[in-house]
Protein backbone atom coordinates (compact mmCIF):
# COMPACT_ATOMS: atom_id res chain seq x y z
CA UNK A 1 0.00 0.00 0.00
CA UNK A 2 1.43 3.41 -1.15
CA UNK A 3 1.83 6.17 2.48
CA UNK A 4 0.38 8.79 2.10
CA UNK A 5 2.31 12.16 2.97
CA UNK A 6 1.93 13.75 5.95
CA UNK A 7 1.88 17.34 3.98
CA UNK A 8 -1.84 16.26 2.45
CA UNK A 9 -4.05 18.70 3.61
CA UNK A 10 -7.33 16.26 4.08
CA UNK A 11 -11.15 18.23 3.94
CA UNK A 12 -12.61 19.18 6.79
CA UNK A 13 -16.89 18.19 6.79
CA UNK A 14 -17.34 21.55 5.58
CA UNK A 15 -15.40 21.38 2.92
CA UNK A 16 -16.51 18.28 1.72
CA UNK A 17 -20.11 19.33 2.40
CA UNK A 18 -19.00 22.31 -0.36
CA UNK A 19 -17.13 19.58 -2.58
CA UNK A 20 -19.17 16.14 -3.24
CA UNK A 21 -22.78 18.34 -4.08
CA UNK A 22 -20.80 20.43 -6.41
CA UNK A 23 -19.18 17.59 -8.52
CA UNK A 24 -22.02 15.91 -8.27
CA UNK A 25 -24.40 18.21 -9.33
CA UNK A 26 -22.56 19.42 -11.89
CA UNK A 27 -22.06 16.10 -14.00
CA UNK A 28 -26.18 15.35 -13.37
CA UNK A 29 -27.07 19.33 -14.35
CA UNK A 30 -24.80 19.14 -17.48
CA UNK A 31 -26.71 15.56 -18.19
CA UNK A 32 -30.10 16.82 -17.99
CA UNK A 33 -29.37 20.12 -20.28
CA UNK A 34 -27.90 17.55 -22.51
CA UNK A 35 -30.89 15.24 -22.90
CA UNK A 36 -33.16 18.01 -22.67
CA UNK A 37 -31.82 19.56 -25.69
CA UNK A 38 -30.94 15.83 -27.27
CA UNK A 39 -35.06 14.92 -26.86
CA UNK A 40 -36.20 18.09 -27.97
CA UNK A 41 -33.89 20.00 -30.60
CA UNK A 42 -31.55 16.89 -31.68
CA UNK A 43 -28.13 18.42 -30.84
CA UNK A 44 -25.69 17.62 -27.89
CA UNK A 45 -25.04 20.15 -25.04
CA UNK A 46 -21.36 20.70 -25.86
CA UNK A 47 -22.79 21.24 -29.82
CA UNK A 48 -24.89 23.97 -28.26
CA UNK A 49 -22.16 25.20 -26.55
CA UNK A 50 -20.18 25.95 -29.61
CA UNK A 51 -23.30 27.30 -31.27
CA UNK A 52 -23.80 29.65 -28.37
CA UNK A 53 -19.79 30.50 -28.40
CA UNK A 54 -19.67 31.45 -32.45
CA UNK A 55 -23.16 33.30 -32.21
CA UNK A 56 -20.95 35.95 -29.47
CA UNK A 57 -18.39 36.74 -32.29
CA UNK A 58 -17.86 38.68 -34.72
CA UNK A 59 -19.61 37.51 -37.68
CA UNK A 60 -20.16 34.40 -36.20
CA UNK A 61 -16.97 33.41 -36.16
CA UNK A 62 -13.92 32.74 -34.52
CA UNK A 63 -9.90 30.74 -34.74
CA UNK A 64 -10.50 26.35 -33.46
CA UNK A 65 -7.78 27.42 -31.36
CA UNK A 66 -9.60 30.28 -29.53
CA UNK A 67 -12.63 28.21 -29.70
CA UNK A 68 -11.09 25.00 -28.24
CA UNK A 69 -9.86 27.33 -25.56
CA UNK A 70 -13.16 28.88 -24.61
CA UNK A 71 -14.99 25.55 -24.34
CA UNK A 72 -11.92 23.93 -22.42
CA UNK A 73 -11.51 21.07 -25.28
CA UNK A 74 -8.55 19.92 -26.80
CA UNK A 75 -7.68 21.16 -30.34
CA UNK A 76 -8.38 17.41 -31.84
CA UNK A 77 -11.37 16.76 -30.00
CA UNK A 78 -12.68 20.24 -31.09
CA UNK A 79 -11.63 19.28 -34.56
CA UNK A 80 -13.76 15.97 -34.43
CA UNK A 81 -16.51 18.14 -33.02
CA UNK A 82 -16.91 20.64 -35.91
CA UNK A 83 -16.19 18.06 -38.42
CA UNK A 84 -19.48 16.49 -37.50
CA UNK A 85 -21.23 19.72 -36.96
CA UNK A 86 -19.91 20.74 -40.15
CA UNK A 87 -21.85 17.63 -42.12
CA UNK A 88 -24.63 18.74 -40.23
CA UNK A 89 -24.75 21.84 -41.70
CA UNK A 90 -24.89 23.92 -38.55
CA UNK A 91 -20.78 25.34 -39.27
CA UNK A 92 -18.23 25.42 -41.34
CA UNK A 93 -14.36 25.26 -41.80
CA UNK A 94 -12.64 28.58 -43.12
CA UNK A 95 -9.06 30.11 -43.50
CA UNK A 96 -8.77 33.17 -40.90
CA UNK A 97 -9.01 35.87 -43.04
CA UNK A 98 -6.20 37.86 -41.16
CA UNK A 99 -4.04 34.43 -40.51
CA UNK A 100 -4.08 32.72 -43.51
CA UNK A 101 -2.36 29.65 -41.95
CA UNK A 102 -5.28 29.38 -39.25
CA UNK A 103 -8.73 27.51 -39.18
CA UNK A 104 -12.24 29.27 -38.19
CA UNK A 105 -15.31 27.51 -37.63
CA UNK A 106 -18.25 29.83 -38.24
CA UNK A 107 -21.90 29.91 -37.99
CA UNK A 108 -23.83 29.05 -41.11
CA UNK A 109 -27.43 29.99 -41.07
CA UNK A 110 -28.82 26.76 -40.45
CA UNK A 111 -26.48 26.55 -37.13
CA UNK A 112 -28.22 29.87 -36.10
CA UNK A 113 -31.43 28.64 -36.71
CA UNK A 114 -30.77 25.33 -34.75
CA UNK A 115 -29.56 27.95 -32.05
CA UNK A 116 -32.71 29.99 -31.88
CA UNK A 117 -34.49 27.01 -31.64
CA UNK A 118 -32.77 25.61 -29.16
CA UNK A 119 -32.01 28.81 -26.65
CA UNK A 120 -35.50 28.38 -25.01
CA UNK A 121 -35.22 24.85 -24.06
CA UNK A 122 -31.80 25.25 -22.39
CA UNK A 123 -32.67 28.73 -20.86
CA UNK A 124 -35.97 27.02 -19.11
CA UNK A 125 -33.54 24.05 -17.83
CA UNK A 126 -30.92 26.17 -16.55
CA UNK A 127 -33.49 28.26 -14.59
CA UNK A 128 -35.30 25.24 -13.43
CA UNK A 129 -32.50 22.91 -12.80
CA UNK A 130 -30.21 25.91 -11.51
CA UNK A 131 -31.00 29.31 -11.39
CA UNK A 132 -34.64 29.55 -9.88
CA UNK A 133 -33.33 27.37 -7.35
CA UNK A 134 -31.56 30.03 -5.87
CA UNK A 135 -31.81 33.28 -4.12
CA UNK A 136 -30.43 36.69 -5.73
CA UNK A 137 -27.11 36.58 -2.88
CA UNK A 138 -26.67 33.35 -4.02
CA UNK A 139 -26.37 33.57 -7.29
CA UNK A 140 -23.80 36.81 -6.88
CA UNK A 141 -22.00 35.07 -4.31
CA UNK A 142 -21.71 32.47 -7.08
CA UNK A 143 -21.14 34.57 -9.45
CA UNK A 144 -18.19 35.48 -7.51
CA UNK A 145 -16.57 32.33 -6.56
CA UNK A 146 -16.11 30.45 -9.84
CA UNK A 147 -15.19 34.13 -11.53
CA UNK A 148 -12.40 33.70 -9.35
CA UNK A 149 -11.75 29.94 -9.92
CA UNK A 150 -11.98 30.34 -13.48
CA UNK A 151 -9.82 33.19 -13.52
CA UNK A 152 -6.92 31.12 -11.12
CA UNK A 153 -7.39 28.36 -13.43
CA UNK A 154 -6.89 30.30 -16.88
CA UNK A 155 -3.29 31.88 -14.99
CA UNK A 156 -2.22 28.39 -14.63
CA UNK A 157 -2.93 27.87 -17.77
CA UNK A 158 -0.91 30.91 -19.38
Amino acid sequence: MTQVPDDVRWLSDTEMTAWRPYIVATLRLRQRLHRELVEQHDVSLIDYEVLVALSLMPENRMRMTELAAMLGSTKSRLSHQVGRMELAGYVRRGKDPEDRRGVTAELTDKGVELLQAAAPTHLRGVRAHLIDLMSTDEQVTMGRVFSRVLTHLTELED
